[in-house]
C-alpha cells in the first residue's frame, strides 16, 4: 500500500497495474534471462498499450527475500532496470522507487 499511496499521490493517475517478480530490481537490472524477461515485458507492454498507462515504476525494498543484498546494491540495480526499461521504447516514463523498513517510498534519482 506504501507504494500505491505514493503513485497517487505523486502522479496523476486513477489506476495502478502490478507486475510482480521476486526481486525484480535483480531481474531487470540483468536482462539476461529471456525466459524471466520475457513474460515480464509482455506484461508491461499490455499495460503501456492496451491501459493505456503512461508512467512504470521499478520498485526494490528492504530485506527483499528475492534479492538479499544491500541498500546501496538496490539502488544501483534499480537504476540499472530503469534504464533497461527505458530501452524497451515502450514510451513510458520510468522511475525508481525504494521502500525502506519503515515502509516509507523514495524516489531514486
Amino acid at each position: 500500500m506504501p507504494v500505491l499511496n505514493f503513485i497517487r499521490h505523486n502522479h496523476d493517475v486513477d489506476y495502478v497495474d502490478i507486475v510482480t517478480v521476486p526481486g525484480p530490481d535483480k531481474v531487470l537490472s540483468k536482462c539476461k534471462d529471456v525466459h524471466e524477461i520475457g513474460p515480464i515485458k509482455k506484461k508491461v507492454l499490455i499495460s503501456s498499450k492496451k491501459h493505456n498507462a503512461r508512467i512504470a515504476f521499478i520498485i526494490g525494498h528492504y530485506d527483499c527475500a528475492g534479492n538479499t543484498c544491500a541498500r546501496d546494491r538496490h539502488i544501483t540495480q534499480i537504476r540499472k532496470a530503469v534504464q533497461n526499461i527505458k530501452n524497451w521504447n515502450t514510451g513510458l516514463e520510468v522511475y525508481g522507487l525504494w521502500v525502506n523498513k519503515e515502509w516509507k517510498v523514495s524516489l531514486i534519482k
